[in-house]
């Protein structure tokens, strides 16, 4: 299994030492086309995302993963929408979150998308810490997506994450893709994301 590959100018800047795992993560649009997809990584990735916290144990989290070359990567890169689509298609595996947002039985589960951010979350820290890098997009056509994989009402596409070996950024097409993908990593200042600190 490889190790985390990441420049030091995209390591973020903490006011006090973090993982290296959290302080590595960035989003990149560039992948490799060359690499294989490494699938103890990805199986590793899924594999946390299963043991993720969720409120009362639901786990009411669902992945639909497409390799590059599947029928599954296809229906669901074809689904991708505005500037996903110009980069997305480049990663090793597309995968869909998914949530369940009520039961069989018809309960809701009023936290599923909340829980199901947990498990994305944990899946992306964990194919970072295997060498794999992570693009998580919103820019997708739901519908389609659920008509292409035929779910239930009761199960909502959320989110699609790109996953696999990054590339150079001379790879992409556009260059408005290209600066963003080497731009300065920003943040909100920590003194406006914590309302109350005493």
């Amino acid at each position: 299994m490889s190790t985390t590959t990441t420049s030091p100018d995209r390591l973020a800047e903490t006011r006090v030492p973090i993982s290296d795992v959290i302080a590595g993560r960035w989003s990149p649009r560039s992948f490799d086309t060359e690499s294989a997809l490494d699938e103890t990584a990805l199986v590793a990735a899924l594999e946390a995302a299963r043991w993720a916290a969720s409120a009362n144990n639901t786990q009411p989290w669902r992945f639909i993963v497409g390799r590059r070359g599947s029928d599954t990567y296809r229906r669901i890169s074809e689904n991708l929408l505005g500037f996903n689509a110009a980069w997305a298609s480049t990663a090793a595996a597309l995968v869909v979150n998914v949530a369940e947002v009520e039961t069989a039985e018809g309960t809701p589960l009023r936290w599923a998308e909340y829980d199901l951010g947990q498990a994305a979350a944990t899946f992306t820290l964990q194919a970072q810490k295997s060498g794999l890098h992570t693009h998580t997009m919103g820019g997708f056509d739901v519908d389609a997506v659920r008509r292409a994989f035929s779910l239930e009402e009761r199960f909502v596409p959320v989110t699609v994450t790109a996953v696999g070996p990054v590339g150079s950024p001379d790879a992409l097409q556009s260059e408005v893709l290209r600066s963003r993908e080497t731009a300065p990593r920003s943040r909100n200042a920590f003194e406006d994301i914590v309302l109350v600190d005493e």
